[in-house]
């Protein structure tokens, strides 16, 4: 596996504010920062250039509790001061440019779409584009250079906690090696439930197609049970409503990938009951733990 060097820069020394970010040899040049901070952020030189942008807001109700516009401009500071006056929405914006503004607007029409369909495949947040914009027409070579550009976006956004494309084919893109994650999988066939599952990065990832239960129903008896199956039901409800599971009688099946922070927070939504996820996700050389302790000498 191929390491990378990405240099973050904190323009105010605190965390969540103005941040910029490169990676070593890449021409692009990430900057993102808070909507408080917008004033600042117009008056950098990166505003000055062309490029394409994110617009990020957190909603409890949208998909990934994130709603986000993606957009291109030749102009950062016109266009957004449109989008301050009529955008409510967002708190976060992440400005997408090329060092020596290496990039035309074809080019840049171009990685817009590509950012809108890679959303669009990640489904990791809900988009508010009225439009989906149609892909400037590139040559062969130059198409071949903004893919380039984009791998390394897919790279470099999650590192600033911005997952809107970040893919299953993004998490793992080289050919499987001994350490990527095989396929778990978590089955009770009282309850119809059969689902599988990878360890994307950090992310333990439900796979589409999962059969899940259809209504979460547990209560719990002691406080903290209760506490903590109200969170999980909260989850599995707000899967049902944006879509994520598509109901079908007594079961639920997964319409996307979904990531959890956890194997047994994924377990709990797909069964309905607190789960230990490290014992009950099993592989064809163990359960989880065996994997995740795999090479230790115990």
């Amino acid at each position: 596996m191929t390491g990378k060097h990405i240099e973050l820069f904190l323009v105010e020394g605190i965390p969540l504010g103005i941040t910029t970010a490169e990676i070593a040899g890449w021409t692009g040049h990430v900057l993102s920062g808070p909507r408080a901070d917008l004033a600042d952020i117009l008056k950098r030189d990166e505003a000055q250039r062309n490029g394409a942008y994110l617009l990020l807001g957190s909603d409890d109700d949208a998909v990934g509790g994130t709603n986000c516009y993606i957009g291109r401009t030749e102009n950062f500071r016109n266009r957004f001061r449109d989008h301050n006056a009529k955008k409510e929405f967002w708190d976060r914006v992440v400005l997408i440019t090329a060092k020596d503004d290496a990039f035309n607007e074809g080019h840049w029409g171009y990685l817009e779409a590509r950012l809108v369909e890679l959303a669009k495949q990640a489904s990791r947040v809900t988009l508010r584009n009225d439009n989906t914009p149609l892909g400037r027409r590139l040559s062969e070579a130059q198409a071949s250079d903004m893919e380039a550009f984009l791998t390394q976006l897919q790279i470099i956004l999650p590192v600033l906690g911005v997952d809107v494309i970040r893919t299953r084919a993004a998490a793992q893109p080289q050919a499987p090696s001994a350490s990527d994650s095989p396929v778990f999988t978590l089955s009770s066939a009282r309850v119809g439930v059969r689902a599988q599952a990878q360890l994307f990065g950090n992310e333990f990832t439900m796979l589409a197609g999962s059969l899940v239960i259809g209504a979460w129903t547990g209560t719990g008896k002691a406080e903290s049970t209760q506490r903590a199956y109200a969170s999980y039901r909260a989850q599995h409800q707000k899967l049902v409503a944006d879509g994520s599971i598509a109901i079908e009688g007594k079961v639920g099946r997964l319409t996307r990938d979904v990531p959890f922070t956890s194997p047994s927070t994924a377990g709990a939504v797909a069964l309905g009951r607190s789960c230990n996820g490290r014992i009950e996700w099993v592989w064809e050389g163990g359960n989880y733990a065996d994997w995740e302790n795999r090479g230790l000498a115990l």
